[in-house]
């Protein structure tokens, strides 16, 4: 199947062309056509296989007629992370260089002020992360009314950084009719159930096995001592033919070591992680996409849909604590049909991570040895970090999918909890009702419960000092603010009186 065939006008052709593509992927030849037709998709691709395009095409075809009007966007693209938002954009503005549709980009770490300046134009498709949309919003800088389109991008990535609430509220101020388009690498039972909550009578569109690794990556692990990781990792690097790699770490503070080490060594490697303004994320990623430096050591904001042409190498020097970021890491690398490489270094404590990546691959990773570092063996049993940092960050990933199955849970009514419900007011009808309490009123409660007429007679009522009546509702002793005993300077004479 070639472009032509999917329906995309000659000036969306004419940019595929220019661009050097020839043959549309699994998930564009299906995607398109659907899109084009104007139903809701539920995609589920692994990454790297296209699904940027799969919705950018049809989207610049149907937006190419119309005008957008200030402050209300047309389309909406919804990314969990700044660099996904910028490659999107970046993909709009080569895909559509032949129409007349403008984009804004809204991104943390970028000027208000630009930002809102673009919003008051017009824009046709807007690119944004949830947190900073609701900021704009909340200003007052943007209004939804007018959005046709709504696409969730890596819903799954969306989940585990904990945006479900924010992706929630966001489509609460949607359109009810509109086309939305819902794409995951992976199709978890909390995914589904959103799924179902946003879309309408959807397509679904599923291209390879979910959270599958690609064929041409040829993955390695090396199991040492933790102490002997840096070590191994500059081992790899000399003896393979490293173009350029990313260097995964599960923590920002480990990336800043592990760079610092690298760059001490001799190595040339810039590090990116979500502490870093975003004028200096930008520059990091501009530099390794250009060529300047050979290594970048990264958190898993570069683990998801990130496109570094010809990238030779990835390094897993931590293995993720989850087993689908394994496979979004790798797919780094191996894209277009080229092969790539994939090293992970273990720790002896990481055997029941390598156990969930291998169960989900199906397969074994090969395991490989390093001159002069002795071969470690995986601890079968429970993981000896309890309590440690990885411990933590396992429990607070854990306890951000919670919060957002909770939110789920409140869009999509669960068919057990229903039936439950139903259960409980079935048998509650049967309950008998319990006798009700005589009304007791205000002179009742006063006396104990007896009727005010029978009551005993009422001691008097306390005086002040002056002689009246003090009146209290209470019908007990005079409120005092100091409680029940009056401070004697209250009790003092002043000089004014004594002169009197």
């Amino acid at each position: 199947m070639t472009f032509e065939e999917l329906g995309l006008s000659p000036s969306i052709l004419q940019a595929i062309a220019e661009l050097g593509y020839q043959q549309p992927t699994p998930i564009q030849a299906q995607a398109i056509p659907v899109v084009l037709m104007g139903r809701d998709v539920l995609g589920c691709a692994q990454t790297g296989t296209g699904k940027t395009a799969g919705f950018t095409l049809p989207m610049i075809e149907i937006l190419s007629s119309g005008r957008a009007k200030a402050r209300m966007p047309r389309s909406l693209i919804l990314e969990p992370t700044r660099e996904l938002a910028a490659q999107v954009a970046d993909s709009f503005e080569k895909y559509g260089k032949n129409a007349n549709l403008s984009y804004a980009l809204l991104i943390g770490g970028e000027s208000f002020v630009d930002q809102e300046k673009k919003l008051d134009r017009g824009v046709d498709v807007l690119i944004a992360t949830p947190g900073r949309l609701i900021d704009l919003f909340e200003r007052g800088k943007i209004l939804m009314n007018d959005v046709k389109i709504l696409v969730i991008d890596e819903a799954d990535r969306m989940l585990d950084m904990g945006f479900i609430p924010d992706v929630e509220k966001i489509v609460g101020l949607l359109p009810k009719l509109r086309q939305t388009l819902f794409f995951s690498a992976t199709m978890a039972p909390e995914i589904r159930r959103l799924a179902d909550a946003f879309l309408m009578n959807p397509k679904e569109i599923s291209v390879s096995p979910p959270a599958t690794a690609a064929t041409t990556v040829v993955q390695g692990m090396v199991v040492v001592e933790p102490e002997q990781k840096r070590e191994a990792l500059r081992q790899l690097i000399r003896r393979e033919n490293v173009t350029n790699a990313l260097i995964f770490c599960n923590r920002k503070r480990d990336v800043e070591i592990l760079f610092k080490s690298l760059t001490k060594h001799g190595f040339d490697a810039v590090r990116l992680h979500g502490d870093m303004s975003q004028p200096a994320r930008t520059e990091t990623l501009d530099k390794f996409k250009r060529g300047d430096v050979r290594l970048m050591v990264c958190s898993d904001v570069a683990a998801r849909g990130l496109d570094i042409k010809g990238l030779s190498h990835v390094f897993n020097f931590d293995v993720p604590m989850h087993a689908e970021d394994y496979v979004h890491r790798i797919g780094r690398t191996g894209r277009a049909g080229r092969e790539g490489h994939a090293f992970s270094l273990a720790a002896p404590i990481d055997g029941k991570y390598v156990a969930a990546i291998e169960k989900l691959l199906g397969t074994t990773i090969p395991r490989i040895t390093i001159d002069g570092l002795e071969t470690a063996a995986l601890s079968a049993g429970r993981d000896h970090r309890k309590g440690g940092r990885h411990d933590r960050g396992r429990q607070q990933q854990e306890k951000r999918q919670r919060k957002a199955t909770e939110v789920i849970d409140a869009v999509v009514p669960h068919p057990e909890r229903e039936i439950g419900r139903h259960a409980m007011l079935e048998a509650s009808v049967a309950l008998p009702l319990p006798e009700k309490e005589p009304h007791i009123n205000r002179h009742q409660r006063r006396s104990g419960g007896r009727d005010h007429q029978e009551t005993e007679q009422q001691p008097p009522r306390p005086q002040r000092r002056d002689g009246r009546v003090h009146h209290n509702d209470d019908g007990g002793l005079p409120g005092v603010a100091f409680g029940d005993h009056t401070p004697a300077f209250l009790l003092r004479r002043g000089r004014s009186s004594e002169a009197r």
